[in-house]
C-alpha cells in the first residue's frame, strides 16, 4: 500500500497563523508524543494557542495511560496549548469535551460519516468503533495555568495498519469506514472549529458551569446519552445504569436501577447493549 502524502505545512500556516486564530504552529516528522513536547514548551513559556503536529508518534499517550502509535502520514497527531483565564480550575474539565465537539462536527462535515462521541470525548464511527481519542493535561507554569489538548485521529489506516484496540473498543479509521479525506483539510478545519468553540467557551464560562450554548452542541453528538453503561470508577468501584444526560459541569449523569442519579466526573465508560441490562 502506497503511503499517504505528508501534510502541507505551508498551507496550514497560511490558514491558521497571521490573521488566523493561532500564535505558533510547527509540524515535525516524528516525535515521541506531541503532548509531552508541548507540556515542556508550556513550562518554558510558549504562548497561548501554540500548535504542535507530528507526522508520526512513537510514544503517544491516551487516557488511562494507554498508548497511541500510528504509522507515518496515516493519522493526525496534534496538540494545542491553551492558556484560558478562568475563575475555577474545575471549569477546565470542559476543554476535552470542547475538543471532542469540534472533532465530531469536523469529521461529520468533512467526510459525511455519522461520527459521535463516547463520553467524554472518544470519537466513534460505525458500530462503536474508535477512530480518535483526546487527552487533556493541565500544567502549572510561571505564567499561570495552561492546558495541553492532544488529539489523535486514525485517518488513512487500513485494517492491517490500525492501532490496537483501546478500552475494549475495536479500532477503525476514516478510510476504513469508506471515506476519503485530505488530512491537511481535515486538520485545518478541526483547528479552526476548535478555536471558535474554545473562544466562545472562554467568553461564556462561569465559575462552575458552562454558558454560551456549547453544551447544546455537545449533547446531540454524545452517543453515550440514552445508553445503558458500566462506569469503572477506579478502586474496583463500578456504577451501572442508564446515561441520562451531561450536566453543565461536563459530568455524565447515570441513573441506576433504583432510580438514583449519580454525576460522574471521571471514569472509564463501557457502552452496554440492551440485552445486557
Amino acid at each position: 500500500m502506497t503511503a499517504p502524502p505528508p501534510l502541507d505545512a505551508d498551507a496550514l500556516r497560511a490558514r491558521l497563523l497571521d490573521d488566523g486564530p493561532y500564535r505558533a504552529l510547527d509540524v515535525v516528522t516524528v516525535t515521541g508524543s506531541t503532548n509531552t513536547d508541548l507540556v515542556a514548551a508550556a513550562s518554558a513559556g510558549s504562548p497561548d494557542r501554540t500548535v504542535l503536529i507530528a507526522e508520526e508518534q512513537q510514544a503517544g499517550r491516551g487516557r488511562m495511560r494507554r498508548s497511541w502509535v500510528s504509522p507515518r502520514y496515516y493519522g493526525l497527531h496534534v496538540s494545542v496549548l491553551l492558556r484560558p483565564v478562568v475563575a475555577a480550575r474545575t471549569a477546565l474539565s470542559w476543554l476535552p469535551l470542547l475538543a471532542g465537539t469540534a472533532l465530531a462536527e469536523t469529521v461529520r462535515e468533512t467526510t459525511g460519516l455519522a461520527a459521535e462521541l463516547k463520553w467524554p470525548n472518544d470519537l466513534l464511527l460505525g458500530d462503536d468503533r474508535k477512530a480518535a481519542g483526546i487527552l487533556a493535561e493541565a500544567v502549572s507554569t510561571l505564567d499561570g495555568m495552561a492546558v495541553v489538548l492532544g488529539i489523535g485521529v486514525n485517518v488513512h489506516h487500513d485494517a492491517a495498519s490500525l492501532p490496537e484496540s483501546a478500552g475494549g473498543l475495536p479500532a477503525t479509521s476514516i478510510a476504513a469506514e469508506g471515506a476519503n479525506v485530505d488530512r491537511t483539510e481535515l486538520l485545518a478545519g478541526l483547528l479552526e472549529r476548535l478555536s471558535g468553540i474554545e473562544l466562545r467557551w472562554r467568553e461564556g464560562v462561569s465559575e462552575d458551569a458552562l454558558d454560551g450554548g456549547v453544551l447544546e452542541r455537545y449533547r446531540p453528538l454524545c452517543g453515550t446519552i440514552g445508553r445503558w453503561v458500566r462506569v469503572e470508577l477506579g478502586g474496583g468501584r463500578i456504577l451501572e445504569g442508564e446515561a441520562r444526560d451531561v450536566d453543565t459541569q461536563g459530568r455524565l449523569v447515570v441513573r441506576d436501577r433504583d432510580g438514583t442519579r449519580t454525576p460522574v466526573s471521571a471514569g472509564d465508560v463501557v457502552h452496554l447493549r440492551p440485552a445486557q441490562r
